[in-house]
């Protein structure tokens, strides 16, 4: 979350900043609940300072001789814990009015980030790449023609219903190899730690990072209490929860999971294929740095997915959210998203994100500054390194040749295959 005090010094931060993201001006609103609480807990003071000032000229009294004096202090000391027990309760209320509130409220866009209301307002900065020009199966289709593997989408949905899938055979082989090459490259090479996180969390952490209480209905909830995590972010970034760092950042972060999402809000959409699933897996990314790096480390982190989306040898571009598009924890995110010839057009594949103090605040995350001692809220920042099954699924795409030739796979992946360079195709079943 942001810092409250911006309502007492400058509340047209946050009305500007709502404004930008399209969200309804809740200022008004916030700084009377603000004062409201801010009220009750100066007459609570109050009270409580005269209740402490009588209870020690109770006893002076008596030693005085002055019985009335202190039956009348006594009876005042009687009539401020009632009125301390309410306003204690009204406290308790007006505060939980105001962090309900609060805690609606996005991240403040930094102040480069564009102006916009959606996905078509983004900022295009970057191409790698030749696009394929002609169009090709969907990977769905073209998955179920590999040889030694079924694409099983029969058997998933009746297990399981819809928006899950089973690979099989070559297929699942790949997209383990696809996880364990990101991994390699990300720690091998671009120093970030793997970690085998949980994948059951409490409701605290997915609180840390954002996705409560605002995307309940995103998540699935066990009947433990505990959540399945929509991605390792939870638990990475949970990782420094009420801690104070004292040395050694930025930390780095990795993890290959699943990832449990339960899509409330996108009936109808990508219902086919590796794209918008309920369970997939990722390897993420996640930082923890100061304010005086984070936009350097974004920038690192965002380098780091591209890395992988190069060497596997696929078109890809790099897009700036405007404020509009942007997630509601973020204050800056670089989108990159791969060509997918099925369908002519790129897709998000990995969303690399700066949040500022925003997830820091809610995990009480601090760390020492070296120049003053004092301590201070992290910054944090997570990507996507890459998301597994959309890139098997560009894959598959991007290399098809015909539905009779096998298809080749890039050469960063050979070893991770026990040598295999292709991947048999057999004519569709009708």
């Amino acid at each position: 979350m942001i810092d409250p005090d911006i309502l007492r010094k400058d509340p047209d931060i946050l009305r500007a900043a709502l404004s930008k993201r399209g969200a309804p001006d809740i200022t008004d609103d916030l700084i009377a609940k603000n004062q409201h609480l801010r009220s009750l807990k100066t007459q609570w003071q109050a009270a409580q300072e005269e209740r402490g000032q009588l209870s020690k000229t109770i006893g002076a009294f008596l030693q005085a001789g002055d019985t009335a004096s202190a039956e009348a202090a006594k009876a005042r000391v009687a009539l401020l814990k009632e009125t301390l027990d309410t306003l204690k309760t009204q406290q308790d209320q007006a505060e939980e009015d105001f962090q309900n509130a609060w805690q609606a409220v996005p991240n403040i866009p930094l102040p480069e980030i564009p102006e916009g209301k959606d996905e078509t307002d983004n900022v295009d900065q970057h191409r790698w790449g030749t696009p394929r020009p002609d169009q090709t199966p969907a990977h769905e289709l073209i998955a179920d023609t590999v040889h030694w593997a079924e694409y099983a989408a029969v058997s998933a949905v009746r297990m399981s219903g819809t928006r899950f899938v089973m690979l099989t055979g070559m297929l699942a082989r790949l997209e383990r190899a696809l996880g364990q090459f990101m991994l390699d490259v990300h720690t091998r090479e671009h120093g970030y730690k793997e970690v085998s996180p949980p994948y059951l969390v409490h409701a605290h952490a997915l609180f840390g990072t954002g996705q409560l209480p605002k995307f309940e209905e995103d998540q699935f909830k066990t009947t433990t209490g505990h959540y399945l995590i929509p991605t390792a972010e939870v638990p990475l970034t949970n990782m420094v929860a009420d801690m104070i760092i004292s040395q050694g950042l930025p930390l780095r972060f990795t993890a290959h999971t699943p990832c449990f999402r339960s899509e409330a809000g996108s009936a109808g959409r990508d219902t086919a294929g590796l794209i918008r699933l309920h369970q997939f897996h990722k390897v993420e990314l996640v930082s923890i740095t100061t304010p005086e790096e984070a936009a350097e480390e974004h920038e690192r982190m965002t380098r780091c997915a591209e890395v992988i989306l190069e060497r596997l040898e696929l078109p890809y571009r790099r897009v700036l959210l405007c404020t509009g598009d942007m997630g509601f924890t973020a204050e800056k995110t670089y989108d990159l998203e791969v060509w997918m010839p099925a369908q002519q057009t790129y897709r998000e594949i990995s969303s690399c994100s700066r949040f500022g103090t925003f997830q820091a605040r809610r995990m009480n995350a601090r760390y020492r500054r070296e120049d003053t001692g004092a301590t201070a809220f992290v910054h944090t920042l997570n990507g996507s390194g890459l998301a597994v099954g959309r890139t098997l699924g560009a894959l598959l795409e991007n290399f098809f040749q015909d539905s009779y030739s096998p298809l080749p796979l890039p050469k960063v992946l050979h070893p991770y295959m026990g040598g295999i360079t292709e991947l048999e195709l057999s004519p569709s079943r009708d």
